[in-house]
């Protein structure tokens, strides 16, 4: 028989019956009526086929089958009980934990190195993985556990999943240092003609520096679409393309690549990604931890 089917209260009263002797003892013990007890020790000897107890005089004596679980009955009794009295431990220095993050491309650039090496002493067997998971499934994932936390733009989202704005960031653009059309710098209708390079992981559509042009009026001519800022940015350093990208990615990579970093010519929203959770882990430990630290992470890089 499955475990699921049979009421884990019962084995409460067989030990109780066990240590007593006697039905009546066991319902003093248990705070329970003679009549309940009587009632839980049928429902045991239904299930196991077996007595379990025989009447010798004033005492109920145990069978071969009741001696036989008796003490695998109270080992599992004692272990689910400290699950009730032991508080939740968790030591970063000795936990083996495997941490999943769902993470794009600019987020995964800018934070996980840094959270990596952050954590390399404080955390030395914990593991790390960086997932990208469609957006649709976030919730899911963080529901059922195969996900810690999550980094994305702010996205509709059930009561269940708690969010915190992580990254604000501002747009500049990018281009090669050699740009022959910018050498008097970089306006909006040499922006608006030029081509670009835009990062997405959907095959077409706009991005999301495109919504905010689009809601002011303008459209800009898209001359590549690629899946990473890496690409993008080595793309842009070989032609005379340009590319739109958050302020803070694009100082790291600029003397990599070899770029120029402008402002850009028309005010658009800061782009803002936010640290999603699982409320069911808003108190474990574990979980409160690593963010804890992700956020501390994030401000000591704003200053």
């Amino acid at each position: 028989m499955h475990i699921g089917r049979v009421d884990l209260n019962l084995f409460v009263v067989l030990d109780a019956i066990y240590r007593e002797g006697s039905i009546t003892r066991a319902a003093a013990r248990l705070n329970l009526t003679q009549p309940a007890v009587s009632h839980a020790l049928a429902r045991l000897r239904e299930t196991y086929g077996d007595q379990l107890f025989v009447r010798s005089g004033n005492r109920m004596v145990p069978t071969t089958v009741t001696r036989s679980i008796i003490q695998p009955v109270r080992e599992a009794l004692q272990q689910l009980q400290t699950t009730f009295a032991a508080p939740q431990v968790f030591d970063p220095a000795t936990n083996s934990k495997q941490v999943v993050l769902a993470m794009r491309g600019v987020v995964e650039s800018v934070l996980l190195p840094e959270l990596v090496a952050e954590l390399e002493d404080q955390a030395p067997l914990m593991q790390f993985s960086s997932v990208r998971i469609p957006r649709r499934d976030m919730e899911t994932e963080l529901a059922a556990g195969r996900l810690d936390l999550a980094f994305d733009v702010l996205l509709p989202i059930g009561a269940n999943i708690r969010h915190k704005v992580l990254l604000e960031d501002e747009f500049v653009v990018v281009s090669r240092k050699r740009h022959s059309a910018l050498k008097g710098g970089l306006d909006l209708e040499q922006y608006l003609h030029s081509r670009h390079v835009v990062v997405s992981s959907r095959r077409s559509g706009p991005v999301v520096e495109d919504f905010e042009l689009g809601r002011m009026g303008y459209h800009r001519n898209i001359g590549m679409r690629c899946q990473n800022y890496f690409v993008a940015l080595s793309t842009v350093a070989h032609t005379q393309m340009l590319l739109t990208i958050p302020k803070n990615y694009a100082l790291r990579n600029e003397h990599y690549h070899d770029l120029k970093i402008w402002p850009m010519p028309l005010e658009l929203k800061p782009v803002s990604n936010y640290l999603y959770w699982h409320e069911s882990v808003d108190d474990d430990p574990a979980n409160v931890w690593l963010r804890e630290q992700v956020i501390r992470l994030h401000e000591r890089q704003l200053r």
